[in-house]
């Protein structure tokens, strides 16, 4: 029997894959593809981290709380790698690692089980629930995002344009085909 608690617990889950692979990630997308493989990596500072980075991050603690947290793969991350990172590693590989690292995160939370919402998963040294881990990848991604827009908006000095307001309300364009 289907209850209104399990519709709820069905639609978290469903909501926060399509944050990740129909919001973030083609936010991300269209920012990277404005730039160069110099720009992903420029930083402003010492202390402040690249595009190039905080792509490696969110691909880490998705891939770390998702797909090894919930999931049960095999947790090999180097967190403090992401962040030491200075090679220039090419746009285009580090967007192929993110799309594989949504694309498994979708594949598990696709899989995931709703009724278990509350069950408790080692997850960084400590106890989560599925709950907390899914809002928190959704949570850190969203945050990441918009540090990503922002430095691409500095770096291009362009408008992403990820909003036609022309109707008078807004209307996402970040799945149409990328503006010049």
């Amino acid at each position: 029997m289907i209850t209104p608690e399990t519709n709820i617990r069905q639609a978290f889950i469903q909501k926060a894959r399509e944050l990740l692979k129909e919001e973030y990630l083609p936010k991300i997308e269209r920012c990277v593809e404005k730039l160069t493989d110099e720009q992903v990596w420029w930083r402003p500072n010492p202390e402040s981290n690249s595009i190039g980075n905080l792509l490696l991050h969110i691909s880490g603690n998705a891939r770390q709380w998702i797909v090894c947290g919930l999931g049960g793969a095999t947790d090999n991350r180097q967190r403090q790698t992401e962040f030491d990172e200075r090679r220039i590693i090419a746009r285009d590989e580090l967007l192929a690692r993110l799309r594989t690292t949504v694309a498994d995160v979708d594949d598990v939370l696709a899989g995931f089980d709703p009724a278990r919402l509350l069950d408790k998963y080692p997850i960084q040294g400590t106890e989560a629930t599925a709950l907390a881990a899914i809002f928190h990848v959704t949570e850190h991604f969203s945050m990441h995002t918009g540090q990503i827009i922002l430095l691409t908006k500095m770096l291009a000095n362009i408008d992403l344009i990820f909003y036609d307001f022309s109707t008078g309300k807004p209307v996402h364009t970040w799945h149409e085909a990328k503006p010049s």
